[in-house]
């Protein structure tokens, strides 16, 4: 039996009580050991080594030393400091939470004793707080160098008792001889205060020592979780974090150390590739929060190679068995997947089924499509959709995708900066149908009042489990007037932004319990804001609103997801963002993205009541056009929704309640707010922000509202099937003028062109958007609006805000002015040289339209034959969008901007979008976490089970 014991006792500031109580508690402990230690040497580090009522209580201890070091001392080095002083045949490692049984040394004692091959002897580590709840009992590795904890969390009922022979151990309480303590030089300072006791007890065995366990010596940990990091993602802890890299740094530099000398560079070199797969697998995984450590530990160990060769000689030096012989006592691949399978949950759910079917939401949506089907018959027939904002796509995907790039914009003399968000869900669609792009937009006009109800019908089983609730939202959500109204004068912008909001409230209110949810909110996001900027104000308050309740109510817990729902329509927008405010421009960023479209709307008391009852426009739902004399009557149709909505405070949950009014009243606001906003302009004509996005994003939280009342009334009361029958019906009959509008012929939408330019500049501009063609239009008083137009149409991708929403014009415009006053009023010069080396390809002069004024006929006339007189311009003839001329002069490619900086910017967008998809691909582990938790947010639990 070992003479004489040496305790080492290292007290560290990572406590997370007093450290003068844990250090009395251990202290008092070593006093009542039945075999009491023979030297004591204390360790006081960071501002513990100054601290007086510490430095007291280690100086009525029995040790022979107090040393003190800096707050930056780690465990390995702190007992480094102690080990000078070492003396004795044992050494005993404790630090400041360890609290051993009275008995432990003798037990350990008789463990070392064994045979004089062991050389560790490892304690069972238990909770203080729960004595029969093993921390850790001998730790193991597989064969890629990760530790794995044998009895980690257990229940301790002798299970393990028998084990004897192990790898390694925690750290904390082993018993080591003290020749051996010296041969192996203590702990391994490289690793990052982590996996040091499977580190040590490693080089022991190569050294040819033992490592066994003493089961029947108890050590209690005061602060056991420290052992293992926690689930990190759920709140931001510092803590947690350092943990996390410590472990990832001690696996990495334990694998070089450990692998044979010829791996050793393919180890190395695979540090950064390895880094950038587990990266990825942990956004799958659903641990962002990792990803972090992740990097910062590869880092560490990339650029310690001096480090790594100290471990491999101090190995290499004393090794006398070989690595095989350890094989025995590593881990398995089966071993592994039985102890850290990560998808074993508790069994059950508390979550009912969804009754898609059976509850009406699939007669719902296919009642929908019929509806939608018999108005939008002749759609069906139609190639590509024009009139209002709507425009063709372009012909391949490749150009779909140029358009949505940063760089030369597709309109304007020279309109170079960041594409419009929106110009990417363009590419995205258009690449749906990569044969006939502009198809697309044909289907989703079709569509789209079903795919409202769907949407609807699920935004509201994150509310209700009642089908006439669910109903009412989704036959509600499906006859919005701002989506039929968008239906009715082409505004795609509105149709895409009104068919992401219910998807967006069915993920960003459950963000805070899954990365799943919050990885597919947060790319909802980005096309919600794209669609519609002038949302952004609505949904940043809603998102602070969400932080500060996530943060109080939650604790913390899901904060980060809650963050991260913004983070990548940020970092999509901050291309845009930043050349707005570069140039004094921040109202711009509100401005509708596409076609420009003047709504000759005013801003009376009319419109904002129009407004507050959800209709975009003071004609309501334009029963006028029916019949002769109707009133205000139609507005009364959606009093019945009103008035349920604004009962939900009073009769149903009332938090719920509260953040669903708090979104009708940030949708209402921001409606109201941006028909008095003039960013846009289309020749000259200023045009107000359409507030047909805010009043979705109100109409569903009204809807949302009238689900909760009709949710909390009494069923005996029979009150819901009458309530829900007169909110449906009305707005059914409300409906009717719009849905008609197309059979009616008083909808905007028309079979359109496949190019807004001439057949044979469509043909010539297949190829790019190298050459342009420059577009002369008379206005009606007189003057003459230039537009210039690459490629081969002026497609809905290719419309940026940079041209429609300025607050002046730049030089461009200037040079545009100049050669059109040029053009159309002498038949000589160079203005035509100067378009062709520019890019312009080109002239077309448009042709007359119904209702053209004299002053426009009369410039249109003096236009065309101050250009039919140009010897440097072709006369094509006259199409259906005016008269052409083809340069003939030579005509130079437009040239492109810089690769490396677009292709920089959009590797960030492209990347930051990645990672929300990926954290939204859901794993079989989330799948089941999800079926444990209530469909129903903010719902509370009642006896039996139920949720109200």
């Amino acid at each position: 039996m070992p003479a004489r014991v040496h305790a080492l006792l290292v007290v560290r500031p990572d406590a997370r009580v007093a450290t003068d109580i844990r250090l009395d508690r251990v202290l008092s402990a070593l006093a009542a050991q039945a075999r009491p230690v023979d030297t004591l040497t204390i360790v006081l580090c960071g501002p513990h080594a100054t601290d007086r009522e510490l430095q007291r209580i280690a100086g009525e201890s029995a040790a022979e030393a107090v040393i003190t070091a800096d707050r930056g001392t780690s465990f390995a080095e702190a007992l480094a400091l102690a080990s000078r002083r070492l003396g004795g045949d044992a050494v005993w490692v404790l630090d400041q939470d360890t609290t051993p049984a009275p008995d432990a040394l003798v037990r350990l004692m008789g463990a070392l004793e064994t045979a004089p091959s062991v050389a560790i002897a490892a304690p069972k580590l238990v909770r203080a707080d729960d004595n029969d709840r093993i921390v850790s009992l001998g730790v193991s590795m597989t064969r890629g160098g990760r530790a794995v904890g044998l009895a980690d969390g257990e229940h301790d009922q002798g299970q393990h008792d028998a084990s004897e022979d192990v790898l390694g151990s925690d750290v904390r309480g082993i018993l080591v001889r003290t020749d051996a303590w010296r041969a192996l030089g203590g702990l391994d300072t490289a690793l990052a205060g982590a996996d040091e006791g499977l580190d040590l007890g490693v080089r022991a065995r190569l050294r040819g020592g033992r490592v066994v366990l003493a089961p029947q010596a108890f050590v209690a940990l005061a602060d056991p979780d420290r052992t293992d990091p926690p689930v990190l993602g759920d709140r931001f802890e510092p803590v947690g974090v350092r943990r996390a890299y410590g472990r990832r740094t001690a696996q990495l530099h334990r694998r070089l150390v450990y692998a044979p000398p010829v791996a050793v560079p393919l180890h190395w070199l695979s540090l950064l590739p390895l880094a950038i797969v587990r990266s990825v697998v942990l956004l799958l995984g659903k641990r962002p929060s990792m990803i972090g450590p992740e990097w910062g530990a590869t880092l560490t160990v990339l650029l310690r190679p001096a480090a790594v060769a100290r471990a491999r000689r101090g190995i290499r030096a004393g090794r006398s068995v070989s690595w095989a012989q350890l094989a025995p006592l590593r881990v398995s691949r089966v071993e592994l997947r039985q102890r850290l399978d990560d998808d074993v949950i508790i069994d059950g759910t508390a979550r009912g089924e969804l009754h898609f079917f059976s509850g009406g939401g699939a007669w719902i949506v296919l009642g929908a499509l019929l509806v939608s089907v018999l108005a939008f018959l002749s759609l069906l027939a139609w190639p590509v959709l024009g009139g209002g904002g709507l425009a063709p796509l372009r012909a391949t995907v490749g150009q779909l995708w140029a358009d949505a790039a940063s760089g030369a914009r597709p309109l304007g003399w020279d309109t170079q900066g960041p594409a419009d968000p929106f110009s990417a869900v363009v590419a995205v669609l258009g690449s749906l149908w990569p044969a006939a792009p502009s198809r697309v937009l044909v289907v989703l006009w079709v569509l789209a009042i079903p795919l409202s109800a769907l949407g609807g019908w699920f935004a509201a089983t994150r509310l209700t489990d009642n089908a006439l609730a669910r109903a009412v939202v989704a036959v509600g959500y499906a006859l919005a007037p701002s989506l039929l109204d968008a239906l009715a004068s082409g505004r795609p912008t509105l149709v895409i932004a009104h068919l992401l909001l219910p998807w967006l409230l069915w993920t960003a209110v459950a963000a805070h319990r899954s990365w799943t949810a919050a990885g597919m909110g947060s790319v909802i996001a980005v096309a919600v804001l794209a669609s519609a900027p002038s949302l952004a104000p609505a949904l940043v308050v809603l998102w602070l609103v969400a932080i500060v309740l996530t943060a109080a109510l939650g604790r913390g817990r899901g904060l980060a997801r809650v963050v991260w729902l913004l983070v990548p329509s940020v970092i999509v927008w901050a291309p845009m963002i930043w050349r707005r405010l570069g140039s004094g421009e921040p109202w711009a960023l509100i401005a509708d993205p596409g076609v420009p479209l003047p709504s000759g709307e005013s801003t009376d008391l009319a419109r904002r009541v129009a407004l507050a009852l959800g209709f975009p426009t003071a004609g309501g739902s334009e029963w006028g056009q029916l019949v002769d004399g109707a009133g205000p009557w139609p507005f009364l149709l959606v009093v019945p929704l009103i008035v349920l909505a604004a009962a939900a405070p009073i009769v149903s949950r009332t938090a719920s309640s509260a953040v669903v009014l708090l979104i009708a009243l940030s949708g209402l606001a921001t409606a109201v707010a941006v028909i008095g906003i003039v960013v846009t302009s289309d020749a000259g004509t200023g045009i107000a922000v359409w507030p047909g996005a805010a009043l979705s994003l109100y109409w569903l939280a009204l809807l949302a509202s009238a689900a909760l009342t009709i949710d909390a009334l009494p069923t005996r009361a029979r009150l819901r099937a009458p309530l829900a029958a007169l909110v449906m019906t009305a707005l059914a009959v409300s409906a009717v003028p719009v849905i008609t509008a197309l059979p009616r012929g008083t909808s905007a939408v028309t079979n359109g062109p496949s190019s807004t330019l001439p057949a044979y500049v469509e043909a010539e501009g297949r190829s790019g958007l190298d050459n342009a063609t420059f577009v002369l239009t008379a206005a009606a008083d007189g003057s003459v609006v230039t537009d210039v137009v690459w490629g081969e149409t002026s497609a809905l991708g290719g419309q940026s805000t940079l041209r429609s929403a300025r607050s002046s014009t730049d030089a461009g415009d200037a040079e545009a002015a100049e050669l059109t006053a040029e053009l159309i009023s002498v038949p000589s010069g160079d203005a035509v040289a100067r378009l062709g080396a520019h890019g312009v390809a080109f002239v077309l002069l448009g042709g007359t339209a119904d209702g053209e004024s004299d002053a426009a006929r009369a410039v249109r006339i003096a236009a065309e034959t101050a250009l039919d007189q140009r010897q440097d311009l072709e006369i094509v003839g006259d199409t259906t969008k005016g008269k052409l001329w083809r340069v003939t002069a030579a005509v130079t490619d437009r040239v492109a901007a810089s690769a490396v900086d677009n292709a920089r910017t959009a590797a960030v967008q492209i990347g930051v979008v990645l990672i929300a998809l990926l954290l939204a691909l859901p794993t079989r582990r989330s799948l089941r976490l999800n079926r444990r938790r209530p469909r129903i947010i903010g719902a509370r639990r009642v006896p039996g089970g139920g949720l109200r």
